[in-house]
C-alpha cells in the first residue's frame, strides 16, 4: 500500500525536494563543524551561507506541502501527522542552522585535544538524521519497510549519547586547566551538536507510529 496515487504526483516531487534540502543540510552541517575545528573560518562562512540557503528552501516547501493538502484535500486521513512529520524534519535542519551561528557568535575555544572527540559526535548525531530521510521517504512509498529503517536512527543516537558523555566526563574530569565557565561552554556547545540526534529520535518515533497505522 502507498500513501499517494498518480493524482499527487506534484506533492511527492515537493517532498521529494525537501528532504534533499535535508539530507544535503545535514551534510552542509557535518563540514561545517569540521571546518571550525581546523580553523578554516573561509570555508565555515561559506557552510554557514549554504545551510541558511537550504533552511530557507525547506521552511518554503514545508509551507507549499502544506497549502497544497489542505487546498487539494489530499490526505485527508493522514494530514496533521505528514504534516507533523514535516515540522520535525524542519526542525533538524533549523537546528542546524542555529547551531553553526552559534559557533559563529560565540566563537568557541575548542581545544585541539577534543577536535576528534567532536568530530565523532557530530558524525554519529547526523549520521542519525541521515538514516532518518530514507524511512522518511519509504513512508510514502512502501510503508511496511519503514521500522526496520529506523533501527539504525536509534542505533547513531545512542552511540551520540555515548560519545558524548564520555567526551564531557574528559572536560570535566580530566581537563584540570580550562576554568569551570569554559567548560560549561563546551558542554553547551556539544549539546548543540548532538541534538541533531535527539530530534532524528523524535521524529523517529513518529514516523514508527505513522507506519504502523497505514500498514495495519
Amino acid at each position: 500500500m502507498t500513501v499517494f496515487t498518480r493524482t499527487t504526483k506534484n506533492l511527492i516531487l515537493k517532498i521529494d525536494e525537501f528532504f534533499d534540502n535535508i539530507e544535503l543540510g545535514l551534510l552542509v552541517f557535518k563540514e561545517g563543524i569540521k571546518s571550525y575545528l581546523l580553523n578554516d573560518m573561509e570555508a565555515f562562512a561559506i557552510h554557514i551561507q549554504k545551510i541558511e540557503s537550504l533552511e530557507s528552501n525547506a521552511d518554503r516547501l514545508q509551507r507549499s506541502i502544506e497549502n497544497e493538502m489542505i487546498t487539494h484535500s489530499i490526505l485527508p486521513q493522514h494530514r496533521a501527522e505528514v504534516s507533523s512529520l514535516i515540522e520535525e524534519l524542519d526542525e533538524i535542519i533549523d537546528s542546524m542552522k542555529g547551531s553553526l551561528n552559534e559557533f559563529n557568535i560565540e566563537m568557541p575555544d575548542i581545544p585541539s585535544s577534543l577536535n576528534n572527540n567532536l568530530i565523532n559526535i557530530t558524525e554519529f548525531s547526523v549520521s542519525a538524521a541521515e538514516e532518518l530521510i530514507p524511512a522518511a521517504r519509504a513512508y510514502f512509498k512502501s510503508p511496511h519497510t519503514v521500522r526496520e529503517k529506523l533501527l539504525k536512527v536509534y542505533y547513531y543516537e545512542s552511540e551520540t549519547d555515548t560519545f558524548s558523555r564520555s567526551t564531557r566526563k574528559i572536560i570535566f574530569q580530566d581537563m584540570k586547566e580550562l576554568d569551570l565557565a569554559h567548560k560549561a561552554h563546551l558542554r553547551y556547545i556539544i549539546h548543540h551538536i548532538e541534538r541533531i540526534s535527539d530530534l532524528a529520535q523524535e521524529a523517529a518515533d513518529l514516523l514508527s507510529a505513522m507506519a504502523i497505522k497505514i500498514v495495519m
